[in-house]
């Protein structure tokens, strides 16, 4: 555990029913005269766009919708609706959506006023300041991204997902209202929750985990591993929704005062190369490298067993196993695929996963158990 640590969160977050209602408040509070609002089509083709825009209109404040966003941008299809919003002279950005959205609107609010762009803070981010204010509010339980400093783009280039984190970026406002999830498709809500899982027991189990990060992730993770299954399971259960919102935010505050580790570093080239989402493919995951890193975590997985799970087990290595247990019989049951043969990964493609996951040392020197070259080939021959 490191000896030094900070938390930095959003200035103010709003929860609990109804707390769209708090954005004419938000946007007044700020004086606010021209609104960037960052979504994408798939948002505003399933309606959830117009909740809040129904309280935007209400404001009277002059809005451009920026929707032209693919699911897991590239950094130049991000680049795209920050020139937008820039064009536009924005003086607020507003996002809603999922981590992408986010993420690109976050990217925004740090590069409204420089000559330089997304790729230039790919090798260079904490160069940015953050420029205008945001409001973020997540239409997934699952990324987190209305929590933390990162934003994460796919770098074709090197076939790989890269995170640009900059405390700057943190949301100055973030809304989490249970009504935006509802009607998340189950396929959608068990990648996206199975994310939030894995950002809470990978902050929980890594080297940079402090008091502060602890909070956050020893809470989440109770609230997911007890909300998840009914909260994509049943539409009404907006209780179970509510709570898997929280949680996701705070699995994102517990990233911001810790880190992900191995789960997230191998992942990035499924997303980057294979176009494999980011839940899934932390999903795939998540089981095999947490039973890699299981001795050196038993005592953190047996402390939150006894936090979340509470049943008979009364040895570490057996409180331990029933965590991992635990993670897979959540994946089955959302029926997330836990091979990538399901995504057509050819085995001879296995040299060059090895190669790309070693390159995310940001995420890799967090991992309790060193991950070597052997140990990638190992983990993801588990997957093949």
């Amino acid at each position: 555990m490191i000896e030094t640590y900070n938390l930095k969160m959003p200035h103010s977050v709003f929860s609990g029913k109804n707390a769209l209602e708090n954005i004419p408040a938000i946007l007044k509070e700020n004086h606010v005269q021209h609104l960037a609002v960052f979504t994408d089509q798939g948002i505003r083709g399933a309606g959830l766009l117009e909740l809040p825009m129904a309280w935007v209109e209400q404001s009277g404040v002059d809005t451009v919708i920026l929707d032209d966003l693919p699911a897991e941008p590239t950094y130049a299809e991000a680049q795209k609706l920050v020139d937008q919003c820039k064009a536009w002279g924005a003086d607020f950005i507003m996002a809603v959506g999922g981590g992408s959205v986010m993420d690109t609107a976050k990217l925004a609010s740090i590069l409204m006023t420089d000559e330089y762009g997304i790729k230039e803070l790919l090798d260079t981010p904490t160069q940015a300041k953050k420029c205008i204010k945001s409001l973020m509010i997540p239409t997934t339980a699952g990324t987190g991204s209305e929590a933390t400093p990162n934003a994460i783009v796919a770098v074709p280039e090197k076939q790989l997902k890269v995170g640009i984190v900059n405390p700057e970026m943190i949301a100055d406002f973030v809304i989490l209202d249970a009504v935006m999830i509802k009607k998340l498709p189950r396929k959608i809500a068990a990648a996206t929750s199975v994310d939030a899982l894995a950002h809470a027991i990978e902050c929980w189990t890594s080297n940079k985990a402090n008091p502060f990060s602890d909070i956050f992730a020893l809470q989440a993770l109770d609230m997911i591993l007890n909300n998840i299954e009914r909260a994509c399971d049943d539409a009404e259960a907006m209780d179970a929704k509510n709570q898997m919102q929280i949680a996701s935010f705070y699995a994102g505050v517990a990233i911001t005062a810790s880190g992900t580790t191995a789960v997230h570093a191998l992942s990035y080239p499924l997303g980057g190369k294979y176009h494999i989402a980011h839940g899934v493919s932390n999903a795939i995951l998540l089981a095999p490298i947490m039973r890699f890193n299981e001795l050196a975590c038993r005592e953190r997985l047996a402390a939150a067993y006894d936090r979340c799970i509470r049943g008979g087990e009364t040895t570490l290595e057996g409180k331990s196993a029933a965590v991992i247990t635990r993670l897979e019989q959540i994946v089955r049951h959302l029926d997330i695929p836990t091979s990538l043969t399901e995504f057509g990964v050819p085995e001879e493609d296995l040299e060059a996963l090895v190669a790309s996951g070693m390159e995310v040392t940001r995420l890799l020197d967090n991992n309790m158990r060193k991950i070597t070259p052997d140990d990638a080939r190992y983990l993801y021959q588990q997957v093949l």
